[in-house]
């Protein structure tokens, strides 16, 4: 075999085999989730913003589990490097009915391909701010009745409800962060709202945040 020809399948088998885990590849995923550790810790004041910037173009680049690790050892935030560990493989159905009370899927939820969710008077909140992301859509057919849905979101979510059908309530979807951000999941939400509402936006700043006036998370 020349230097000019690729290994072969088994070889790279091979070494696969051999590769501790921090030299394995990283995903898009693993690296916005460091992305979103830093600039969380530059939001509490650990992180100057030289060193923020320092880190975020790090972190973009970065190919390896190690690589990343190496950005957030000295942050609380991040007890633990990237898991290479595969993730629960996502449900292709999970559906959700609420009366009057509140439904919340928040932390480190799997996120599946298609929810049905039904909104009597109550509150169902999905936030995707931390969910591990498996798949590149997710479909949710939503029945909202005098109730709430409420998606929260992050850089890189796009939520399409074009063709939800609105009946005296009202549709509601804020991405600050501009078309141009690359898109790592797609929401189509359908369904119809009467005298609901159905709204998707980033997360709220803390008290802190407003009151010293820190930008938002997904500003950089």
């Amino acid at each position: 075999m020349t230097g000019s020809e690729p290994p072969a399948s088994g070889d790279l088998e091979a070494r696969g085999d051999r590769l501790a885990p921090g030299q394995l590849r990283a995903s898009h995923q693993d690296r916005d989730r460091v992305v979103e550790i830093l600039r969380v810790a530059a939001g509490d004041g650990r992180l100057t913003a030289e060193e923020l910037d320092q880190r975020l173009e790090a972190a973009l680049t970065a190919r390896t589990y190690a690589e990343l690790a190496a950005l957030t050892t000295d942050l609380p935030a991040a007890s633990a490097p990237p898991a290479a560990a595969v993730s629960a493989p996502p449900k292709d159905m999970v559906r959700i009915d609420c009366g009057s009370g509140r439904a919340t899927r928040e932390g480190r939820w799997v996120v599946p391909r298609r929810m049905q969710v039904k909104v009597s008077s109550g509150e169902v909140r999905l936030d995707l701010t931390d969910a591990v992301i498996a798949e590149p859509l997710l479909r949710i057919d939503a029945d909202v009745h005098s109730g709430r849905l409420k998606l929260i979101t992050k850089p890189g979510i796009a939520v399409d409800a074009d063709e939800v059908g609105v009946h005296g309530g009202e549709v509601k979807v804020r991405s600050p962060w501009g078309p141009d951000a690359p898109v790592t999941l797609r929401i189509e939400v359908t369904g119809r709202v009467h005298s609901g509402q159905i709204v998707a936006r980033p997360p709220r700043r803390s008290f802190w945040g407003w009151l010293t006036r820190q930008p938002p998370s997904w500003v950089t």
